[in-house]
């Protein structure tokens, strides 16, 4: 979990909201990539 100072932030940022974003945002891309990168190894074993 990121480290967040929101001690000077504004009222009406939600801040957990936006880390549960930011963490799925990374989740979502570590397993698109690992989808293309096993796409690519089926491709180079199947295609050629």
């Amino acid at each position: 979990m990121m480290g967040i100072d929101t001690s000077k932030g504004h009222a009406a940022m939600d801040y957990a909201e936006h880390e549960r974003t930011y963490n799925g945002f990374i989740k979502g891309t570590i397993y698109s990539t690992i989808a293309v990168i096993a796409v690519l190894i089926g491709m180079a074993l199947f295609l050629l």
